[in-house]
């Protein structure tokens, strides 16, 4: 879901940084880490803009153009299909390169360069990388650093690496505005290399948790369409793996009628009720079950088939819900205290880790979660401001505005979006269609079923 690029100049370590951050990303829940390069080495626009650094033959205009058209193929061809699932790709330079390169170094202008590059992919996170331009040179003279190749590069001067790493320095710490529309970026560094590596994956380490405690809104994908590509896998086994022999597909348990004769509403006070709120004090968790992790964890075990175990649930997650391993376990031992979940005994021998199930008669309101996600943070705003009433009024109250106006954009694409979530996941009750609209999905949040 994110692109990570790391920025530096030639010999700064940005090759070990962009390895070493491939290997911290693997500790968090995305389904996959990838690492890339630009310009790509193999690829026909890529090998044309390196043979051109090469040769030093081409205008800067010419060779810019060269870098974009690499960038652009490499954006919408490679980049984009995998944030799209949810994965994370660590880019060895992008954008910020030829800005410096082409447009600094190449004396074309920052915004030209921008100009050149605006369709492609937004750098979420930058890591500049940073180093004495002597230590570099001496390890682009150490041969490296070269590509496989004998010939100097025309960028591989001291004069130039100078001017380089100025034009880094400018950039990045924002003595030269950033040019639209990569003045999104998260922009980290610099980051000094010119200790050992232990202390250079300390610094990364460090940053990289920053970040992705921040939970950013990622720049070009949208964060509630990857979260339901990742749910629609959890929602596809719990069919396949529910369904009797011979029943029709429309009769598994993800349309069972989830909701067991409650409206959400209802379980919305349900939960509440029994979430202790003083006892959750004591083991650092959060005082109320809409909490981001509260519905993270609840809703993700609501789909996964069978009992799981804590490595399971977190890459589980995904990056929209993602939750730190330390807490998880901390809201699993809590959950278990108070029979939210329960033990399964392990079938793998001599196994020692924790295997647990959520309560089926938690599971409607793991699945409220993620059908609820998208107003999540709206109706714990709502809870606070509204401590004694009825959970019935607080989607009128958030979604319905006066006569002739509409909501504002982020509650009307919210609104959408717990729509698309409802025809995964079902309406929750046997034989009742899902919303389609602002008006229906209030029906479904406030009224129990005829049946109940």
């Amino acid at each position: 879901m994110y692109l990570i690029t790391v920025e530096g100049g030639d010999g700064s370590g940005k090759g070990e940084a962009a390895r070493i951050l491939l290997e911290l990303a693997a500790e968090y829940p995305f389904p996959e880490v990838h690492a890339t390069h630009e310009p790509r080495r193999h690829s026909a626009l890529g090998k044309l803009a390196l043979t051109s650094v090469k040769m030093g033959d081409k205008t800067p205009l010419e060779e810019a153009g060269l870098f974009a058209a690499d960038r652009l193929d490499h954006s919408h061809t490679w980049i984009r299909p995998l944030l799209q699932k949810g994965h994370i790709v660590i880019s060895d330079r992008n954008i910020h390169s030829s800005l410096i390169y082409q447009g600094i170094v190449g004396d074309l202008g920052v915004e030209q360069v921008a100009k050149m590059n605006a369709a492609a992919m937004i750098p979420d996170l930058v890591l500049w990388i940073d180093c004495d331009p002597d230590k570099a040179m001496k390890r682009i003279e150490s041969g490296t650093l070269r590509m496989n190749s004998e010939k100097q590069e025309y960028f591989e001067t001291a004069e130039i690496q100078k001017t380089i790493r100025k034009g880094f320095i400018d950039l990045l710490s924002g003595e030269i505005k950033p040019p639209s529309p990569f003045d999104k970026c998260s922009v980290v560094g610099p980051i000094l290399n010119e200790g050992g590596l232990d202390e250079l994956k300390k610094k990364l380490r460090k940053e990289l948790r920053a970040f992705f405690n921040r939970k950013p809104k990622p720049l070009n994908v949208d964060a509630d369409e990857v979260d339901r590509y990742l749910l629609r896998t959890l929602v596809s086994d719990v069919k396949k793996q529910t369904r009797l022999p011979g029943a029709p597909q429309e009769k598994t348990a993800i349309h069972l009628g989830w909701l067991s004769g409650r409206s959400p509403a209802q379980w919305m006070g349900y939960a509440e009720e029994k979430w202790d709120s003083d006892l959750s004090n004591n083991y650092d968790v959060p005082v109320v079950p809409h909490a981001h992790s509260c519905w993270s964890v609840l809703g993700t075990l609501s789909l996964i088939v069978g009992s799981s175990e804590i490595p399971r649930l977190h890459k589980a997650f995904g990056p929209h819900r993602m939750v730190t391993q330390r807490h998880t376990q901390r809201l699993i031992k809590w959950l278990e205290k108070t029979r939210w979940i329960h033990k399964q005994q392990s079938h793998v021998p001599f196994a020692e880790a924790q295997v647990f199930k959520l309560r089926d008669s938690r599971l409607g309101y793991g699945r409220l979660a993620l059908a609820m996600w998208p107003l999540r943070s709206n109706l714990a705003s709502w809870r606070r401001a509204n401590p004694s009433k009825p959970w019935e009024s607080a989607l009128r109250e958030l979604i319905v505005v006066e006569k002739g106006k509409q909501p504002r954009p982020s509650i009307r694409r919210a609104i959408l979006n717990i729509c698309k979530r409802l025809e995964m996941l079902s309406s929750g009750h046997e034989n009742c269609p899902v919303p389609s609209t602002a008006e229906e999905l209030l029906a479904w949040w406030e009224t129990p079923p005829p049946n109940q």
